[in-house]
């Protein structure tokens, strides 16, 4: 959780009921970074969805965009590449200080993944992690049929004064067809696609995965208290 001894103060945990659209969003994380940074706030995660749109990561490649004029599209300083938010899709930006929990961003992707299949534990998912293919991934694999693995959440951080931002997205109930503007996250083999938790035959409502992703949360990171959305 820590490599502090002092245990860490419980973690601001929003949740916004409407849509929030993505310049506010990044805005709103821009200043919450700049005052954790300064010791004037506290962390954060916040929890919400956007209208259809696709984000550009610092790695991503022009041919990757493959319908530009279907959604908006934004670059972020996030890594990673080309990835679709919309709704059914819970985002959750995170805003932790790094330097309060071990300045180790490896291990900081790998806690962010656990979070993530914890969460998917709680509907009986399981959930993977791939080498060279961040993110959490599903073995869609039939006995005796070719391979298939479908990415069901992604990952895409920044880190500025050690305190992270942007952060993860897990498919809920998203139209999967949005996702066919891009190549997300630039994987172009064919043996690898694009999941939910509805797509996998589950009736699962954002409520609760939000529930399922507060309670991994608390088991990886530490304790969460409710509190206002930035905006």
């Amino acid at each position: 959780m820590t490599e502090t001894s002092a245990p860490l103060p419980p973690v601001g945990w929003a949740v916004s009921p409407a849509r929030v659209p993505y310049p506010d969003a990044v805005a709103a994380m821009e200043a919450r970074v700049e005052a954790i940074a300064k010791g004037e706030a506290g962390e954060l995660i916040w929890l919400l969805e956007h209208d259809p749109l696709y984000t550009a990561g610092t790695s991503a490649q022009e041919s990757d965009l493959k319908e530009p004029e279907r959604f908006p599209v934004h670059k972020t300083g996030r890594g990673g590449e080309y990835t679709y938010h919309g709704p059914g899709q819970r985002v959750a930006y995170v805003m932790l200080d790094l330097t309060k929990r071990g300045r180790d961003a490896r291990k900081f992707v790998r806690d962010l993944e656990d979070w993530i299949i914890g969460a998917l534990d709680s509907f009986n998912v399981t959930g993977e992690r791939r080498c060279g293919r961040v993110g959490v991934w599903v073995d869609r694999t039939q006995p005796g049929g070719p391979e298939r693995e479908d990415k069901i959440a992604a990952i895409g951080i920044r880190l500025r004064r050690w305190v992270s931002f942007h952060g993860i997205a897990l498919n809920v109930e998203p139209d999967l067809a949005h996702f066919g503007g891009i190549t997300p996250c630039g994987i172009t083999d064919p043996r690898f696609g694009v999941t939910s938790l509805v797509d996998l035959g589950l009736p699962v409502t954002m409520e609760d995965a939000d529930l399922a992703l507060k309670q991994s949360f608390e088991r990886v990171f530490g304790a969460v208290e409710a509190t206002k959305p930035p905006v």
